[in-house]
């Protein structure tokens, strides 16, 4: 989605409430500002003072006067437990690879937030107010993207973060790329010094498969109701039957994705003058990708949901160890950083985005020819004048070659495991390479269904002066206000640069 430099919303008060999807995209895309309330600061003291009492006695908890990790029985001395929680950030932070975009910095950073201000984390107040306030001012960590196995939380990305909060890192601040030092000081921040357990409250989170999945559900959404858009305008233009799309057939299977795009595309092609005109045609059944659209986009909703239910219920979590329970006076050594079920739902949505893409593909290769069926001729690879001219030939090897790395893509990071830790943790989820894999395959599904649309669209210029239905007719409109009718062969990089950038902006989306 489209990003802005500032907003009009009000501030996000951060409570100790669940956050919505909606919130984190706000503050992760339109600079939504970020808030502490009183509810917050009451449960965070509390959360705080068990482990200052803890501290003081010497108590054996992890992480707080223990080692960590495999190291976690190596007792740590009370003069030295604030250099244990900077020297945790120091060694973690040991990514790789090119930096985390800034929305999904963003993201993480309010995340984080937002989960140590719900009381369990045992940080001091000082640690969330410097969160926010580096988020608020718009001093974003650069954060190496690869190195999180996302088990014990992703703790190389985090690291990265909360070094930024002590003056370490680095970030980038109006665009200029400083030291986390220099950072602090240009926004007119002082360096934090952490105090027992707040570096590893910092970075035994699941906020970067959090954040990139909350993102990539938004997209996915968006390019869902897209594809069904242009999967539409390809019915129309391949003169496809609308009786595929008759509810009672789609009720008879009970299945509410598949329900629901049945009713999405018969309202993309309600009166339409192109299907009026091939109601007594030869052809008995169209292909499947005409034909069983509403259950093979029905089964990618459903898909969708599920990824939906897994992501919404993170958005309450507090995700690091040990977990502060004030009101018994408790501290709780788990396992809530483990990622495996943000892993499998990533996972789940890079498939269901394969589906939608090559289910598109296969559209477009049918809109290049022979059209043997069509009485009008349309010509091969939608040219008025083939052999002169090669139209729309090489589009579709592109949406080929993209679809086949999608597919390479789709396989699933979370059936893998290699033990971390000298044994300890000897089960990883690897969510943070589904949620690598999924941004990659939500780019090149979005460049798939632009091409999609360009060529159906073409096909619809060679259905005229018969209109097709009202939705289709919106989105053909669309289509040309962005991209000419081709005429001549003309480089069409361009072309689907311009629409994959509409598409990512929403519009298609909208149309009902």
């Amino acid at each position: 989605m489209k990003k802005t430099t500032q907003t009009h919303q009000k501030h996000l008060i951060l409570r100790g409430q669940a956050l919505s999807s909606a919130e984190v995209i706000a503050v992760a895309r339109q600079y939504r500002q970020v808030a502490t309330g009183d509810e917050a600061i009451q449960r965070i003291r509390a959360a705080r003072a068990v482990i200052d009492a803890a501290a003081a006695e010497g108590k054996k908890i992890y992480g707080v006067t223990t080692g960590f990790g495999h190291l976690s029985s190596v007792r740590i001395p009370q003069d030295q437990l604030v250099d244990l929680q900077h020297n945790l950030l120091r060694s973690h932070a040991a990514g790789v690879g090119e930096p985390l975009s800034e929305e999904v910095t963003r993201a993480m950073m309010l995340l984080l937030a937002a989960s140590l201000a719900r009381g369990n984390s045992g940080v001091r107040v000082e640690v969330v107010q410097q969160l926010i306030e580096l988020l608020n001012a718009g001093v974003h960590p650069i954060i190496p993207s690869r190195g999180s196995v996302g088990a014990s939380g992703d703790l190389a990305p985090l690291a990265h973060l909360g070094l930024v909060l002590v003056g370490e890192g680095e970030a980038i601040y109006n665009g200029q790329r400083y030291s986390g030092a220099e950072a602090l000081q240009q926004a007119g921040l002082t360096p934090l010094h952490l105090q027992a357990k707040e570096g590893l409250a910092l970075i035994n989170g699941t906020h970067l498969m959090e954040a990139v999945a909350v993102l990539a559900m938004e997209d996915a959404r968006t390019l869902l109701q897209t594809a069904e858009v242009a999967c539409a305008m390809s019915i129309e233009g391949l003169l496809g039957s609308h009786i595929p799309l008759d509810a009672r057939i789609h009720q008879r299977r009970g299945q509410n994705g598949q329900q629901q795009s049945a009713a999405h595309l018969r309202q993309l092609v309600q009166h339409s003058e192109i299907n009026s005109s091939h109601q007594n045609c030869s052809r008995v059944q169209d292909p499947y990708t005409l034909r069983c659209s509403p259950q093979v986009f029905g089964a990618i909703r459903d898909a969708l949901a599920y990824c939906s239910g897994v992501i919404e219920n993170e958005l309450s979590a507090v995700t690091d160890n040990p977990l502060v329970f004030p009101e018994e006076g408790d501290v709780l050594s788990g396992g809530n950083f483990h990622g495996q079920p943000l892993a499998l739902a990533l996972d789940m949505l890079a498939i269901a985005l394969a589906q939608l893409a090559s289910f598109a593909e296969r559209r477009i290769y049918n809109l290049m020819g022979p059209h043997d069926w069509d009485e009008n001729g349309a010509p091969l690879f939608l040219t008025p004048n083939p052999g002169l001219n090669s139209g729309f030939m090489i589009a579709q090897y592109v949406a080929a070659a993209l679809v086949n790395e999608i597919k390479i893509l789709a396989h699933p990071a979370s059936i893998d495991s290699i033990p971390t830790s000298a044994g300890m943790e000897d089960f990883v989820s690897m969510g943070a390479t589904s949620a690598h894999k999924v941004l990659r395959v939500l780019e090149e599904a979005r460049q798939v269904v632009a091409v999609e649309l360009i060529c159906a669209a073409q096909m619809l210029e060679f259905r005229l002066p018969l209109r097709p239905g009202q939705g289709v007719k919106k989105a053909y409109e669309l289509v040309r206000e962005h991209v000419a009718r081709l005429e001549h062969d003309r480089p069409l990089a361009p072309d689907i640069a311009e629409m994959t950038n509409t598409i990512q902006q929403g519009v298609f989306a909208e149309i009902g």
